[in-house]
């Protein structure tokens, strides 16, 4: 059984299903997740678009479906039985289940684990009490959580199993600035009126510059057709639903909201600025518990400021453009950042962690009482 309850992690459990299907084409998978877990295989028997949230305002507007959703989850845990539960990212929900399958006897895997060194650390303390095995992404973290008493393994990131050609800077020209504005629907509402707002802002300060605006498949086009109406579209924007890793190959630079995305930008070597948006009591609630510098992946694991960061009201249209004007104004200060990019690229290891993640799974599944089961 697998939970994904965000885009990112339902790419990401698609990609294990296959490869744990490789190894064992006996493998049955339910899930709580979306599109991607569905075209694997997987039976998902709580669709996770209903869930995917951010900040408190956020999950009390969502509360009846995550209530429903975890009910769905901890029936089929009892009638199931899994030989393994897979947990994605998805903290506050999946550790609530995680206590479930323990009760029960099924083994819990933890891939991508919550940020607990950089906010709510206390969890680390629940992870070990529910978790039989973290496999984290990012190169400081098995270390962390060994610290704490779990059971940890660095797998390496998985977007570097379907990571974007390193992209040589675009020749002299016309730019290109992509507009990314998240794949979830109200990221898109709060954060696609100021992005287009900077981008006619841009147009009177930069000649030909042009826009393309990414649509995430967990949002679609008339959410995002739905962001724009009622105001003044640039003549130079246009959309696209071109999956993102494609799309960096086209751009001088991004804006980009404050995501998984950021770090597939990296990965491109694709000079990005990132902006973030949440409602007020959200984001003071979260000043009081993060303890990291930065809120872009691609930062941390430079530890150092590497893309510009606007977050709350910095995230304006009028600082938007005059951040994205002036470096489009530097090539040097654009190619700096392409070989800073370059260096995280390098931090982050080898392609293979879904892989990686499926032995420790399939590990996990035969150690349990009773052994592993065929699905036929």
């Amino acid at each position: 059984m697998i939970v994904a309850g965000e885009a990112s992690g339902d790419l990401h459990g698609a990609r294990l299903v296959r490869e744990m299907r490789a190894r064992r084409a006996d493998l049955s998978f339910w899930a709580i997740g979306g599109r991607a877990l569905k075209a694997a295989g997987a039976t998902v028997i709580f669709d996770a678009d209903a869930l995917s949230v951010v900040g408190i305002t956020e999950v009390v507007s969502r509360l009846p479906q995550l209530l429903r959703a975890m009910r769905i989850a901890r029936e089929a845990l009892r009638r199931l039985l899994p030989d393994l539960l897979v947990l994605i990212d998805f903290p506050d929900f999946n550790l609530h289940l995680a206590a479930a399958a323990k009760k029960l006897g099924v083994p819990v895997l933890y891939y991508i684990c919550p940020q607990v060194w950089a906010w709510r650390k206390g969890r680390v303390h629940t992870i070990r009490r529910r978790v039989d095995h973290a496999a984290v992404i990012l190169p400081f973290e098995a270390d962390f959580f060994r610290r704490h008493g779990v059971d940890a393994t660095y797998v390496g990131h998985p977007l570097l199993d379907k990571a974007p050609d390193l992209q040589p800077a675009p020749a002299a020209g016309s730019p290109v600035v992509g507009l990314l504005p998240g794949s979830r629907h109200r990221e898109v509402a709060r954060h696609l009126p100021p992005m287009v707002d900077a981008a006619r802002r841009i147009e009177r300060k930069v000649k030909n510059v042009r826009f393309l605006v990414s649509i995430a498949p967990s949002v679609g086009r008339a959410a995002v057709e739905a962001a724009l109406a009622g105001g003044s579209t640039p003549a130079s924007l246009s959309l696209t639903q071109d999956p993102v890793e494609d799309l960096f190959g086209r751009l001088t630079m991004a804006v980009a909201v404050s995501g998984t995305v950021t770090l597939q930008a990296a990965l491109a070597g694709t000079p990005t600025v990132i902006i973030y948006r949440v409602s007020s009591l959200s984001y003071w609630t979260g000043r009081l518990l993060v303890r990291v510098p930065y809120i872009g992946l691609a930062n941390l694991i430079a530890g150092r400021r590497v893309m510009p960061e606007l977050i709350q009201k910095e995230a304006d249209a009028a600082r938007i453009a005059a951040t994205v004007a002036a470096m489009l104004g530097s090539p040097s200060r654009l190619e700096k950042m392409r070989s800073e990019l370059l260096a995280v690229r390098d931090r982050m290891g080898q392609p293979g962690a879904a892989g990686r993640v499926a032995d420790i799974g399939l590990r996990l599944a035969a150690g349990r009482t009773p052994p592993l089961r065929s699905a036929n």
